[in-house]
C-alpha cells in the first residue's frame, strides 16, 4: 500500500512513488516504460530503507502520528479472529476513545483492549483523537476482571498522545482511575501483553501499559509526556519539539537499551502505514509465540516476574564527585 499523504522528510519518495502510478496506468506501456519503473522501483526501495533507516526522534513521532497507521480495529480485523466488542463502564457511559473485547489469536481466546483513534475526522471526534476519558479506563478494567475470572491472557494496544485533558475528565477522577487500573493491571492473575503499535503519550498510555511483556513497534513512541507538550513545558513555545523529542529519548532503540521495553518489532521497508497487512502478520507472530511462553508459567511466578520487571525501570549507577 502507499504511504499516502506524504511526511516532511519524505518528499523525493513521494515524487517517485507519483511516476511509478503515473507510468503504471499508462494502458500503452512498451518495453521501455516497463524497464522504467523497474528502475524506479529499485530506487524507492533505496531511498526508503535510507529514510527509514535513519529516522531521528521528531521524525519518529511524524511516523508515529501518520494518517494511514493501522489501528486497534486495523489489527482486529486482520490479526484476530471473532472479535466481540463490550461496551460502557456501568457508571457513567461508553468511551469511544478506548476498545474492549472478546477475540481469538489462532487457538488463544484473548481479552483485547486498545486506544482508537478513529479513521476519519467524524471518527477521530468521536473517539476523541485517541484520548480516552476516566469512563474509558473504568471499561478497560471491568473487561481486565472478566478475563482474569475466565483465564484469559489480556492484549493491550496503546495508541494515544495522553489521556484526556479536560475539565470534565478531570472531574471524574481522571488520575485516580489511572493508577487504579495500573494496580490492577499489576494484580491480574492472567498473563498480559502490552504493545505501542503508535504513540505513547504520558498516563494515558500508562493506564493499560502494565504487563508481563511490553513491546512497541519499530517506529512508535513511549514518552512521559509528548514533545509538544514537553516543549511548552520547558522552552514556553511548541516549535521546540523536534529538540523536545530528540532529549526525551523515546523512540524503540533507546527504550529497548534502558529496559523499559522487552522487544521491539520491525515495521515494514517505509513503515506499518505502507503495509498494514505485512505489520499485522508480524505482530499475531509475536503475540502467539510470546503467550505460548506465558501460559505455561505458574500464577506465582508471572506475578512475580511481572512485579520485578517494573521495579528494575529507572535504575541507574551514579558516581561520587571528586
Amino acid at each position: 500500500m502507499s504511504g499516502g499523504p506524504g511526511l516532511e522528510f519524505e518528499n523525493d519518495i513521494a515524487e517517485l512513488e507519483t511516476k511509478i502510478a503515473v507510468l503504471e496506468r499508462q494502458t500503452d506501456r512498451t518495453d521501455s516504460s516497463d524497464n522504467e519503473i523497474r528502475t524506479l522501483r529499485l530506487e524507492l526501495v533505496k531511498q526508503l530503507r535510507e529514510a527509514y533507516g535513519s529516522l531521528d526522534a521528531w521524525q519518529t513521532v511524524q511516523v508515529a502520528r501518520h494518517k494511514n497507521r493501522p489501528y486497534t480495529r486495523d489489527y482486529l480485523n486482520l490479526a484476530f479472529d471473532e472479535f466481540v466488542e463490550l461496551h460502557g463502564d456501568k457508571f457513567f457511559g461508553d468511551d469511544r476513545a478506548m476498545l474492549a473485547g472478546f477475540a481469538k489469536l489462532d487457538r488463544f481466546k484473548v481479552m483485547v483492549i486498545g486506544h482508537q483513534k478513529g479513521r476519519t475526522y467524524k471518527e477521530r471526534a468521536a473517539c476523541h483523537f485517541g484520548c480516552a476519558h476516566p469512563e474509558g479506563y473504568r471499561k478497560a478494567m471491568s473487561k481486565m476482571r472478566l478475563a482474569e475470572k475466565y483465564g484469559l491472557p489480556l492484549i493491550c494496544f496503546i495508541d494515544t498522545p495522553g489521556a484526556y485533558p479536560g475539565i470534565g475528565a478531570e472531574e471524574r477522577g481522571q488520575a485516580q482511575v489511572i493508577a487504579e487500573s495500573m494496580f490492577k493491571m499489576s494484580e491480574l492473575k492472567t498473563p498480559i501483553i502490552c504493545v505501542v503499535i503508535g504513540e505513547g503519550g504520558s498516563g494515558g498510555a500508562l493506564g493499560i501499559g502494565v504487563g508481563d511483556r511490553v513491546a512497541m513497534l519499530q517506529h512508535s513512541y513511549y514518552s512521559v509526556i509528548s514533545p509538544e507538550g514537553c516543549a511548552g513545558i520547558l522552552w514556553k513555545s511548541h516549535e521546540h519539539a523536534p529538540k523536545a523529542a530528540a532529549a526525551l529519548r523515546f523512540t524503540s532503540d533507546n527504550l529497548k537499551r534502558f529496559g523499559v521495553v522487552d522487544d521491539v518489532l520491525e515495521e515494514p521497508l517505509g513503515g506499518a502505514h505502507r503495509d498494514h497487512h505485512q505489520m499485522a502478520s508480524r505482530l499475531k507472530s509475536y503475540l502467539s509465540r510470546t503467550l505460548s511462553e506465558l501460559e505455561v508459567k505458574p500464577t506465582d511466578e508471572l506475578l512475580n516476574e511481572r512485579y520485578e520487571k517494573f521495579r528494575r525501570i529507572g535504575v541507574f549507577l551514579e558516581e561520587p564527585v571528586a
